[in-house]
């Protein structure tokens, strides 16, 4: 478990992703030891997320859920804020994180504080040589998070209905 100021990155587990397909909101508390929002994951999240089956994530936990986190609070009563997902182990020296935090506890720094953690974690693994994310052009806040954290523009490309797609990147050293 990673720890900042005022969270506990806990490790995303398969009998946590298990609960949250099955929407067994009180198990997946249970397994997170911590209170869920009212509104999260919500099945948006859940598809961006966990953009691969649940039989693919079955099948290799330890690459699809690689360093994916549950952001929870330290103090009491303690509560999910939100999530670092990062899509699978590293190939080629890269990987890419993505990163969510629910409606009501937005705006406080969680994700920067979370995020940081997340990618200095994953910059620590030899094998890892940058860590990239991609986010919207009209995305502001999120593109703030990604440059407190050191990440620069190094691309971008056109969604089909959402617009600009920004590539950032924060490499090792």
């Amino acid at each position: 478990m990673l720890q900042t100021a005022r969270l506990e990155l806990r490790p995303i587990t398969l009998p946590f992703v298990e609960a949250i397909f099955a929407n067994d909101r009180p198990r997946a508390e249970v397994i997170a030891g911590a209170r869920l929002p009212p509104e999260w994951p919500g099945r948006d999240l859940i598809e961006q997320a966990f953009c691969a089956s649940l039989d693919s994530i079955r099948a290799d936990p330890d690459t699809r859920l690689w360093g994916d986190r549950l952001m929870v609070t330290r103090d009491e009563p303690t509560r999910v804020v939100g999530s670092v997902i990062f899509h699978g182990k590293p190939n080629g020296g890269r990987c890419e994180v993505a990163y969510g935090v629910e409606s009501g506890s937005q705006r406080r720094g969680f994700a920067v504080e979370a995020v940081g953690a997340a990618v200095a974690w994953a910059l620590a693994h030899v094998e890892v040589q940058v860590v990239q994310a991609e986010t919207f052009s009209w995305h502001h806040a999120s593109m703030r998070v990604l440059t407190k954290l050191g990440f620069v523009r190094a691309g971008a490309r056109i969604h089909e209905t959402l617009g600009d797609v920004f590539l950032f990147e924060r490499r090792r050293g």
